[in-house]
């Protein structure tokens, strides 16, 4: 029988616009928000965090050329959603309400 690798869920808990904490690595405690989110690779682009330099070829969009410093993805399991209310670090939960689901902070239970 083949050895057939786990699909990761596509469902992930931060989105755009999220304000996030890195928990891990080089950028460990620097808050910033949620650029973009790639929920098949389970990534995020996080402002001002991951730069990396990109060379690249003269273009009508950049007649010069050159190194383009840039933000790369992180992995989501890296960061955590941070809440402005509380000041710190929280995780977002699903909750049922009436016919429709929200997102809330789960310390609080605050609309997020």
């Amino acid at each position: 029988m083949l050895n057939k690798k786990k699909k990761p869920r596509n469902k992930m808990k931060i989105i755009k616009g999220d304000t996030v904490v890195v928990i891990t690595g080089k950028y460990e405690g620097v808050k910033g928000k949620v650029l973009k989110a790639f929920p098949k690779d389970h990534s995020v682009i996080v402002e001002r965090v991951n730069f990396i330099k990109k060379h690249t070829r003269p273009s009508q969009q950049n007649p010069q050329g050159g190194i383009i410093e840039k933000e790369a993805p992180i992995n989501v399991s890296n960061v955590k959603l941070f809440n402005e209310k509380l000041g710190e670090v929280t995780r977002a939960v699903f909750r049922k309400v009436g016919d429709s689901r929200m997102r809330v902070c789960k310390k609080t239970g605050d609309k997020i």
